[in-house]
Order: structure tokens, then sequence, then C-alpha cells
């Protein structure tokens, strides 16, 4: 059961009251008419690229995992819109993608739940920022009651400009890559593909296609009401805002909360782990004695080369073995390979059974050596960043349980809990067939 927490913004009452936090996440679901009672109608410009200046001047950046600007995603789209000439006849589209393909993120599907509306004038508004004819929302499961119920609620009302296709994405861990979303779309498999072009530059049906988190798309909603300054109350400086985070404590509960962005990590994960993986399963795992002072922003992540990710954070509790868990994980993400590229196709599966003996009672001794230098191999050659993520977690992993790897060498284990933490899909891939 994934429970909802907020985080109050650092500085006391007063700043909290400013910020209004929460701000995205409520209590229970809310209707569409709870909805228009707390924000009114969707502030519409009635003009392409009107709202973009407010997005810049907030510093919203994505909350999906790459934390790129999102004003520039939105110029890109108009701009290439304008140069095809589709906003003179043809169309651009957008993409509410609110496929988690993280097993550890909770935090789009919470929303989507609690604040539909929310994400659905996130959309439409992002629609018209960039001149788009076209909508789509992106799950990995089919819709919920609370999104079908929005949408009757909004239709009937003739809130929406656009009407909102829904697609429902394969389970799969890189279905939910901007590239693999537009495949799908346009009905074949929900497989990353190589670029240039960019989607914004030509994307679904040739069209420029902006790809947008559903979480980000819900902070834009509030932006076009409260605008950039209301948005800039909480947050650092230069990553303003707030942010929803997934946290797994050691007792296994799951947490959703919406904290302020700079807030310190351990106001949201416990001291007395083994260690904190941050960022999720592309992520970085961190040694206890290092977190002193670490903030949830990627200023002060990266000093430990982390980043914020899509917010999915975990305490590892000290029964468990880090480098156990590691393996399974690199295992699940070796098999979630899409197969179109040698980094990912040959050198994750070899970069598994490594660790996967390493994990094991015993291990040759130039295990080690041979899956750090075919770590180097694959980093920056694959197709998409797959590889690359992968390797940032089993390069921390290495780092951080090293203790655990000699102990494992002489046939023993730290573990007094045999019980898998991390949560993995029931099943793992079996055939092609899993990408649609």
């Amino acid at each position: 059961m994934t429970s909802v927490m907020n985080q109050p913004a650092p500085g006391g009452a007063a700043r909290q009251a400013a910020a209004g936090l929460p701000r995205l996440l409520p209590q229970a679901p809310e209707d569409l008419r709870a909805h228009l009672a707390r924000y009114g109608p969707a502030p519409y410009r009635n003009r392409v690229g009107a709202l973009i200046n407010d997005v810049e001047a907030s510093g919203l950046t994505g909350r999906g995992g790459a934390a790129f600007p999102v004003y520039r995603k939105l110029a890109a789209v108009a701009r290439a819109g304008l140069r095809s000439g589709h906003l003179q006849g043809g169309r651009t589209v957008v993409v509410a993608n609110g496929a988690e393909s993280e097993p550890a993120s909770r935090k789009d599907e919470l929303l989507l739940q609690l604040a539909p509306n929310l994400v659905l004038d996130g959309l439409q508004l992002t629609a018209e920022a960039v001149g788009a004819a076209e909508v789509h929302l992106y799950l990995h499961r089919a819709p919920g009651p609370q999104i079908l119920r929005a949408l009757a609620e909004r239709n009937a009302r003739g809130l929406d400009r656009l009407a909102v296709t829904i697609t429902q994405a394969p389970p799969r861990f890189l279905a939910g890559q901007e590239t693999a979303v537009v495949n799908r779309l346009g009905g074949g498999p929900a497989l990353p593909t190589f670029q240039p072009p960019r989607v914004s530059e030509r994307g679904l049906g040739g069209a420029p296609t902006l790809v947008q988190n559903a979480e980000t798309l819900a902070h834009l909603a509030l932006i076009a009401r409260y605008g950039p300054r209301w948005f800039r109350a909480v947050g650092t400086s230069d990553e303003p805002g707030s942010m929803l985070t997934t946290v797994w404590r050691p007792d296994a509960k799951v947490e959703v909360h919406e904290v302020p962005t700079g807030l310190p990590l351990h106001a949201l994960l416990p001291t007395d782990a083994q260690a904190w993986l941050v960022g999720g399963y592309h992520g970085t795992w961190l040694p206890m004695p290092d977190v002193a002072g670490i903030t949830l922003d990627n200023a002060s992540l990266r000093r430990f080369g982390a980043s914020a990710g899509a917010g999915v954070l975990a305490a590892l509790p000290s029964d468990r073995c880090g480098l156990t868990e590691a393996a399974r994980v690199t295992g699940y993400l070796a098999a979630e390979s899409a197969g179109q590229c040698g980094p990912c196709l040959n050198g994750l599966p070899r970069i598994a059974a490594a660790l996967a003996e390493l994990a094991g009672s015993g291990h040759r001794r130039q295990t080690l050596a041979d899956l750090k230098r075919w770590s180097g191999q694959v980093e920056g050659r694959g197709a998409c960043h797959h590889p690359d993520g992968t390797v940032r977690f089993v390069r921390s992993a290495l780092t951080v349980f090293a203790p655990e790897i000699h102990r494992h060498a002489r046939g023993q284990c730290s573990a007094t809990n045999r019980a898998p933490f991390l949560p993995l899909p029931d099943g793992l891939p079996t055939s092609e067939e899993d990408w649609t």
C-alpha cells in the first residue's frame, strides 16, 4: 500500500504557507467539481507560445528523470512546428507520459489517481503553448476509474480543446523512453530508436512531438495559474519547486512524499540503514558515512556521482546483502535490454552474469576486473541511455559494497535476511511480443 506524505518546506510555517505545500497531492481523489473549486478552469492564453516565458522564469525542470529545462522542450517543439508549417495546417503532438517504467516508482500512478485533472490541465495548456492539434496519455496499465471519470466529466463540460487518446504501454523498463513512446503511439513496438532526429523535430507521424512526464505537466498547470514567483517559493534557486518522491523504507513500507527540492535526504530516509539508493535502478548507491548534509537536488547529489532522477529513494536494511540486491536488479536490467545495439545485447548480460558471480559463494579472481572493464566498454555507446544508467548503478554498488565482495569471495555473506528488498516485476520478458 502506497501512502501519501507531504513534507513541509524548510524555514517554518510562514514559508510553508507561502509555498502552499502540498501542491500536487490531495489526501483523497478529487473529482472535477472539487478540482474546479480549488483551481478554477485551465487558464488558456489563446495564443501559441504565451505560456513558455512563464515556464522559463519558473525554472521548472522535467520530473521524469532527466531534469531537462521544460521551457527548452516547449520552445523546440513550437519552433519545429513553425518551421515545418504544421501550425499553419498540420499538427504538432503532445504526449503526457504516465508510464512509470521504473519498478520502484509509484509517484505518477498516485498522482493520476488523486489529481488526474491537474495532469489533464497541464496536457491541454502545453498543447496550446506549442500549437498542438493532437494529445495523448500514455500509461503502463489500463486507465483507472479516476482517469476515465475525469475525461468523461471534462468532456461533458466541454473543458478540453483537444480530445485525449489513451495508449497502454507494455510493462517494459524502456517503454517510457520518449522514442519508444512515439514508436508505440505510431502502432509499433515500444522500442527506443537512434537519434537524431529528435522527436521534438520529427516524432509521431513525422510531426514535432513533445513527450512530457505526468508530474511535470501538473506543475506546469499550477505555474500557469499562480506564476513563476509562486513556483519558486520553495526549493533552491537553481532547482526551484517541489517534487514527488517514492521512498522505500527498511521495513518495506513505500511512501510517496511531496517535498521541496533541497530538502535534506535524512528527512526522508533513516540513517540506520546500510546504504541509500538515490535515483532508482539507473541511480547510485550512497554509503551511510558519506550522506551527512546531502540534499535532494542535483547540485548536491552530483558531488557523489548521483542525481535525483525520477525521485526514487530507498534505504537498504542492515540485515540484507547489498551485493545480492544489486545483482538482482542488474539481472533485471540486462533482461530489459531492447537488444538493438551491442552494448545492451552483449555487454549488459555479461555484466549481470559477472555481478551475479560476485554475489555468489566464491568467484574467480578475474571476475571483478572483467566487470570493471566491460562497464567501461559499454558506457556512452548505446542507442539510448540504458547501458549508461545500468553501469552507473553497478559501479556504485562495487564501491559501496566492496567489503561484501571480499566476504563472498571467502564464501561468506553478511545478510541475516534472505528476502528480496528492492521490488522487481513478477515475470521477466520472454519474447519480442512483450514490447507491444
